[in-house]
């Protein structure tokens, strides 16, 4: 008998001892893993004592006080630089740097911690700051010209650096109040918490004719002394390509064609590339590949080479078919051309950037310089005049992207100077029509007020 409890209690010995390991596992080795999980609500506790976010001149994005996380923006930068909340976790650059801004101290170990409190001392690191790219004059005024419109998003980057200076999605939200908003907003079906500039995928319409002319004038099909007969529509296979509203540009050279933005013309200029250099192209410019960023970017949606037809290629020569361009890729586009041939990565928070300052070098500067002949011509005496400046050359380029949702998006990418580019605009209005009418004017004076506060 005593045998028989001796044996019983062993086996209750080991499983408390097991029982022990267990817990210990995992309130000490497992504990920098569970800390560190944004949707543990007890990590989220002490989510709201991190370090501050500051705009590239030094005042707060983000500042913690009296137990709460603040944002001076508020809906102004929302989707960017996120929320943290002690219901509902973290969003944005709160998320991506939660470690960051919390600190190794708030996620160390639970004996170093003991230590802490024990010996009177203060935690080994405390959060660090993110100093950001954003200038808060230049956010403001993006927020305020797009905010009257339903669906809406803006970017201004700096083409030598890829600095974003300015970065914009409508609807939007006050981070301030998300704890009591965060359900309702959820069930908007406007998608207020969707950062535009980074995930939204649309039909970049004719800013791909940066694109498209540039690739054709790297292979050789055609020259900046290359001319083309626009009658207002193009029949090919089972479909007939038309101008905007029924248009027609007639006989011009590259630089009226693109300049009056033929999609006719530029529907012969992709089938001159052919489908293989056109997806030769689309590589060396790596579009639909990632792009690094401090936030997720969504990849561009290039359709499948099998699914190239002549009709389809003809109609990707002028951004509709089934590409779909991110914001950010139609600004990078124009900064391409911008920097020489050469693709800037993108930077939203400075000394955090990891490889190389370019992403890619599609073309040469001889084409670049080409390309920015064009672009000054669309704003000189094409779709873009809404966009000059009486001291300041500007080089752009318009877009009317037709979409199946309703009326045309309205797009305008933009650099200047065009001699010496340090700021590079790109807008989009969903479903507001003619992009030289209402994206145009947008950005003319986004490039104003840039260009004043970085002199």
């Amino acid at each position: 008998m005593n045998q028989a409890i001796g044996r019983v209690q062993f086996v209750l010995a080991c499983c408390f001892v097991l029982l022990i390991v267990r817990q210990f596992w995992y309130q000490i080795g497992a504990h920098g893993h569970f800390s560190g999980d944004r949707h543990n609500p007890r990590a989220i506790l002490g989510n709201l004592q991190r370090a501050p976010i500051f705009a590239r001149d030094g005042s707060l994005l983000a500042y913690t006080a009296d137990g709460a996380r603040h944002y001076p923006l508020g809906s102004q930068l929302a989707q960017t630089v996120g929320y943290a909340s002690q219901r509902y976790g973290d969003s944005g650059l709160e998320a991506e740097y939660a470690d960051r801004l919390r600190g190794v101290g708030s996620a160390a170990n639970p004996f170093e911690q003991l230590h802490d409190i024990l010996t009177g001392s203060t935690p080994r690191s405390s959060g660090a700051a993110l100093v950001t790219t954003i200038d808060p004059g230049l956010q403001r005024m993006l927020f305020d010209e797009l905010s009257p419109y339903g669906r809406a998003a803006g970017i201004v980057l700096d083409p030598r650096t890829g600095e974003i200076l300015a970065i914009v999605s409508i609807p939007s939200f006050d981070p301030n109040d998300i704890d009591h908003e965060l359900v309702r907003l959820h069930d908007d079906t406007s998608a207020p918490f969707l950062n535009r500039v980074l995930n939204g995928l649309y039909p970049p319409g004719s800013t791909v004719k940066i694109f498209t002319a540039a690739a054709a004038l790297q292979a050789g099909t055609v020259t900046m002394q290359s001319t083309f007969n626009d009658p207002g529509f193009l029949h090919i296979g089972n479909a007939v390509i038309h101008d905007n509203e029924g248009e027609s540009t007639g006989a011009r050279d590259l630089t009226g064609a693109f300049a009056l933005s033929s999609n006719v013309d530029f529907a012969n200029i992709a089938l001159s590339l052919g489908r293989e250099r056109w997806f030769r192209a689309v590589g060396d410019w790596k579009l639909g590949q990632e792009i690094p960023l401090d936030l997720p970017v969504a990849r561009d949606r290039v359709p499948a080479p099998e699914e190239v037809t002549p009709s389809v290629l003809a109609q990707l020569g002028f951004g509709q078919a089934d590409l779909l361009l991110t914001p950010l890729r139609v600004a990078l586009l124009a900064a391409t051309i911008a920097d020489d041939g050469s693709t800037p990565r993108p930077i939203l928070v400075h000394g955090t950037g990891a490889g190389a300052l370019v992403l890619a070098n599609p073309i040469s500067p001889d084409v670049a310089d080409e390309v920015r002949t064009l672009m000054r011509a669309v704003v000189i005496r094409g779709t873009g005049t809404a966009a000059a400046l009486p001291n300041v050359q500007v080089a752009g380029k318009t877009g009317t992207a037709t979409n199946s949702s309703g009326r045309a998006h309205a797009w305008f990418v933009a650099y200047a100077p065009a001699d010496q580019p340090r700021v590079v605009v790109a807008v989009i209005v969903e479903n507001g029509g003619y992009g030289g009418t209402v994206a145009a004017p947008i950005v003319r004076r986004l490039i104003t007020s840039a260009l004043t506060a970085r002199n």
